[in-house]
Formats: structure tokens, C-alpha cells, sequence
């Protein structure tokens, strides 16, 4: 793989952290890619013993196949183009749903080497979808389109394992919480 979005190489395969946290929990995952066209998918299937964590991805790089595969809504595409944070989340949120998993992840953006739809070369928005909810990330990515576009994987994956670990962290505190509240009724019964 690449560099990320500062041009450092990653310690570790993102996409491996990413697979075995998901293994760990019971999860599964989706993508759904535009700029990136394959490559988030690619990286995901690297990783051995993939298959009971990746459900599959679906490529949307013309505009009206993220509506009629992945089910952003036409008005918010024809409204705002397909470069745009609500579009990434709609795409993760679509890939999540149309391909049953827990997690969806997106990328969109333009990687070059012009300009498309007013938007500039190097901005890229990824998104991850889970259970907890959807969140986006902006990027201004510089470098050629090879970069761009390899950078994008690594930092929607980065944004998955956040989100994955926050989910953890969620999980964790809810169980304390229970454990607490048990406590505090075993003792109100002696």
C-alpha cells in the first residue's frame, strides 16, 4: 500500500487491524467505493481469513449508479454532485444496508488529474456506517492520483478502526454500567 494523507507510510496494515477487530467482534463490513474504484476492497480482501468479515463492495464511479446501486438519493446527487460529505455518508449507509453488514465504508472525491464539478483535485471524503451511527471525514489530499487515491484507502480505514474502537469503548462502558448496576442491586437486597 501507498502513504497516507501525509505522505508517511503506515506502521502496519490498516486494513488488517481493521479485519481482525471485526473478526474479534462478530462483524461484518462493506464497501462502497467511487474514486478509490476498487482498491478499499482490495486491501480488505488482502488479509487472510477475510472471509468471514468482508460481505463485499460495490463500485459506483458514475453518478447514477450511487443512486441506483448504493441508494444515495437522486435529489442530494443532483443537487450537490457526488463529491460531498451527506453523499459519502448515504453511500456507507447504503453499502451497510444492500449488502447486510454491520459496518459500510465509502470513499468519494476527485483524484485528477482535473477539476470535476467545481470541486478540487485532492478532495476526498470518506465515511464509515455502524451501528452506532455514521461518520464522515474530510480530506484535502495533494500528490498525483496514484497518491490521492491510495491515501483515501488508508484514511477511510483509519476512520473505520476509530469508529470500531469507539464501538469497544462504548460496549465496555455499557458492561461496567451493568456490572455497577447489579451491584448496587445485590447489595440494596441483603
Amino acid at each position: 500500500m501507498g502513504t497516507d494523507a501525509k505522505h508517511e507510510r503506515t506502521a502496519g496494515s490498516p486494513a488488517a487491524s481493521v479485519v481482525h477487530s471485526l473478526h474479534e467482534r462478530k462483524e461484518t463490513l462493506a464497501t462502497v467505493e467511487s474514486l478509490t474504484g476498487g482498491l478499499l476492497s482490495a486491501a480488505i480482501v488482502e488479509i487472510a481469513g477475510v472471509s468471514g468479515v468482508f460481505r463485499g463492495g460495490l463500485v459506483v464511479y458514475a453518478t447514477e449508479l450511487k443512486s441506483e446501486l448504493a441508494g444515495v438519493p437522486e435529489d442530494l446527487l443532483a443537487e450537490r454532485g457526488p463529491v460531498d460529505p451527506d453523499v459519502a455518508a448515504a453511500l456507507a449507509e447504503g453499502g451497510r444496508r444492500r449488502c447486510g453488514a454491520d459496518w459500510g465504508l465509502a470513499t468519494t472525491g476527485v483524484a485528477g488529474p482535473e477539476p470535476q464539478d467545481g470541486k478540487p483535485v485532492g478532495l476526498v471524503y470518506v465515511a464509515a456506517a455502524g451501528p452506532g451511527g455514521t461518520e464522515v471525514r474530510e480530506l484535502y489530499l495533494d500528490g498525483g492520483r496514484d497518491h490521492i487515491r491510495s491515501a483515501a484507502v488508508i484514511e477511510a480505514l483509519r476512520l473505520l478502526a476509530e469508529q470500531i474502537h469507539a464501538a469497544v469503548q462504548a460496549d465496555e462502558a455499557r458492561s461496567a454500567g451493568e456490572a455497577d448496576d447489579a451491584d448496587r442491586a445485590g447489595a440494596g437486597q441483603r
